[in-house]
């Protein structure tokens, strides 16, 4: 539905806007909803139910990225249901789904839908039924809470003044699924993209994030190191390509205690070796591979630079050669996630109205990576930690377990939380620029 207004209508809209806290409830319009409210439908068991059944579906039936085609047709059946009309397919998988207006403004809410290559471990009634693959990140969750704002936002439709564009994204583990989505041309003339991740380690209805950088940027290296080989009891006749690789691993370690600044966080890790198959014979090559992460471009890009310099310049000192490759096809680089300050702030005031000042915090920025940042080169973007743990209960165990559980109990806070910020967000909009008749923008 488009809302025209008369100029005296506007006046008095934005006046009563004015004069009152923006976020408090006595500022809405009369068709809004306010963010308790928004809490309250959430946790109905009409709705509650409804998205616990979703998550379990999508547990027990896990995808990797760009194979999420059951997970894209379970989300397209439900909004083929609640009559929510969206784009199929963006970035193989990836569905686009559109409530409100269909004009500007245009704020995103994102969900992550792939799964991941482990064995799941927990015994319960929904375990994962594809062997090697199991939902360990919490995406099965982001679904279904995103489909949960989109259930509360249609049937609350006439209070947007503007459209929310739901993204339901692949490929976020490794594969830059966010990226994909973007090169697609599946997201124009958004305003604001906002996204959440489940966290097992502190309270359930408490969320944590910052302003500015709040994950590094990531990249992935891998070397093979070629030296000669022979036998290990006449090493003078080889060329050990084992030592070498020793000493590039030692190298490696001083680029950030020796050349970074050590307030500016960085991390070279190499976590594969791979080389030789006897005791006695000194192989012809070794490989190795790893992980860098930093917080600015500058930083990564000087990191990138001194990887390739330390591996190849150290092979040589031992008489090896050594090509570097940083799998730029098969796992793009990462920017760092950077948090916009006025979203900072917004998400503040509205996450407070819904849960309580107290259950709002910061956090220290982390090493993990998110490809969420993708959005955020284009335009203004904001990421938070939604918790998820009840000490009472169960002690969770960390992201990428096979031990990793959810508790469902979560599920309300991240729809509420989704519906709240970009209703709250195209009423901001509105005030900030109000809406001119006849001026149609049909599609993003």
């Amino acid at each position: 539905m488009v809302f025209f207004f008369k100029r005296v209508n506007l006046f008095l809209f934005f006046h009563l806007l004015v004069a009152t806290p923006i976020f408090s409830d006595s500022s809405f319009s009369s068709n809004a909803i306010s963010p308790s409210k928004f809490l309250d439908l959430a946790k109905d068991p009409r709705v509650f139910d409804w998205m616990v059944g979703i998550r379990r579906k999508i547990h027990e039936n896990p995808e990797l990225g760009y194979e999420e085609f059951e997970t894209s047709k379970l989300i397209r059946a439900e909004l083929d249901k609640l009559g929510i009309s969206y784009k199929y397919p963006v970035a193989v998988t990836g569905v686009i789904g559109f409530i409100g207006t269909g004009l500007p403004p245009f704020v995103a809410l994102r969900a992550d839908m792939d799964a991941l290559p482990m064995q799941e471990m927990v015994e319960w009634e929904h375990k994962s039924k594809v062997p090697g693959k199991m939902h360990a990140c919490g995406h099965d969750a982001h679904v279904s809470m995103l489909l949960g704002a989109a259930k509360i936002l249609k049937e609350h439709e006439n209070a947007i003044r503007g459209t929310v564009v739901l993204v339901f994204q692949p490929a976020e583990e490794g594969g830059a699924g966010a990226k994909k989505i973007l090169d697609a041309g599946g997201l124009e003339n958004i305003s604001a993209i906002f996204g959440l991740h489940i966290a097992p380690t502190f309270p359930i209805g408490e969320v944590r994030s910052r302003s500015g950088p709040i994950f590094a940027g990531s990249g992935f290296f891998e070397a093979t190191i070629n030296g000669r080989g022979g036998h290990a009891a006449i090493p003078q006749h080889s060329i050990d390509p084992i030592l070498a690789a020793s000493n590039v691993i030692v190298s490696l370690q001083h680029i950030v205690s020796r050349e970074a600044n050590p307030l500016d966080s960085q991390v070279v890790t190499v976590g594969k070796f791979q080389g030789g198959g006897a005791f006695n014979v000194i192989p012809d090559s070794v490989t190795i591979g790893g992980t860098f992460r930093a917080f600015s471009k500058e930083s990564f890009m000087q990191l990138r630079q001194r990887i390739e310099q330390v591996i190849t310049g150290q092979a040589a000192v031992q008489r090896c050669n050594a090509t570097v490759n940083f799998l730029d096809e098969e796992k793009p680089f990462f920017p760092p996630t950077v948090n916009n300050g006025d979203l900072h702030l917004f998400f503040n005031s509205v996450a407070g109205s819904l849960l309580g000042v107290d259950k709002v915090k910061e956090m220290q920025p982390l090493m993990g990576s998110e490809d969420f940042a993708f959005y955020q080169e284009v335009f203004p973007g904001y990421f938070f930690l939604l918790g998820m743990e009840n000490a009472s209960v169960e002690r969770l165990e960390s992201p990428h377990s096979p031990y990793y559980k959810i508790n469902e109990d979560a599920l309300p806070y991240g729809a509420a939380l989704h519906a709240s910020l970009a209703t709250r967000y195209l009423l901001k909009l509105n005030q900030d620029v109000p809406v001119v008749e006849g001026k149609h923008h049909d599609e993003l």
